[in-house]
C-alpha cells in the first residue's frame, strides 16, 4: 500500500495565512454555514459577504436562525479547478448572531446593504453575523 505522502510528492497541501483567508472569502458567491441541530451538523449553503472580520449573510426563520442562538457555527468556502486538481478552502468557526435593528441600526443599515440577497426564494430578512474565533485555509497546488 502506498504511503499518502508519496502521493503528494509532487505537489503541495499549504496553509493559507490569515489576511489571505479573509481575501479569498470575499471572491465566492456561496459558502456553506453548518449548525449543530439536534445531534447532528446541519449544513446548508448560503449567499454570504465578508464585512470586515466577520462574515454576514441573510436567512429566514428557521433551523439555521434557532441554531445562531444556541450554538456556535462554522463556515466554509472552497474553490476547485478538478481539471487541474487544485483549489482551496477556508473554514470560520465563531459564534452567529442575528443583528437586531432595535439595538444596532446604523450595523444594519450598512449590513444590509452589504449581505447579498440570497438565491433562495422566498423571505430571508434576519441578518446574521459570524464572528470569528478562528479563521484558517489550506490550498493544494499541484506541480507546475
Amino acid at each position: 500500500m502506498p504511503d499518502n505522502d508519496d502521493a503528494w510528492s509532487d505537489g503541495a497541501l499549504e496553509e493559507i495565512d490569515e489576511s489571505e483567508c479573509w481575501r479569498l472569502l470575499g471572491t465566492q458567491p456561496v459558502g456553506r454555514v453548518a449548525v449543530i441541530v439536534g445531534h447532528y451538523a446541519h449544513v446548508v449553503p448560503v449567499n454570504h459577504a465578508v464585512d470586515g472580520r466577520s462574515v454576514v449573510f441573510r436567512t429566514a426563520v428557521g433551523a439555521k436562525l434557532w441554531a445562531t442562538h444556541h450554538s456556535n457555527v462554522t463556515f466554509e468556502v472552497d474553490d476547485f479547478d478538478p481539471a487541474r486538481r487544485d483549489g482551496w478552502s477556508v473554514m470560520v468557526r465563531g459564534s452567529a448572531r442575528e443583528l437586531s435593528g432595535e439595538s444596532n441600526p446604523d450595523t444594519v443599515r450598512r449590513i444590509g446593504s452589504a449581505a447579498p440577497q440570497p438565491w433562495a426564494p422566498g423571505r430571508r430578512d434576519h441578518i446574521i453575523r459570524i464572528v470569528p474565533d478562528s479563521i484558517s485555509g489550506r490550498r493544494i497546488r499541484q506541480p507546475g
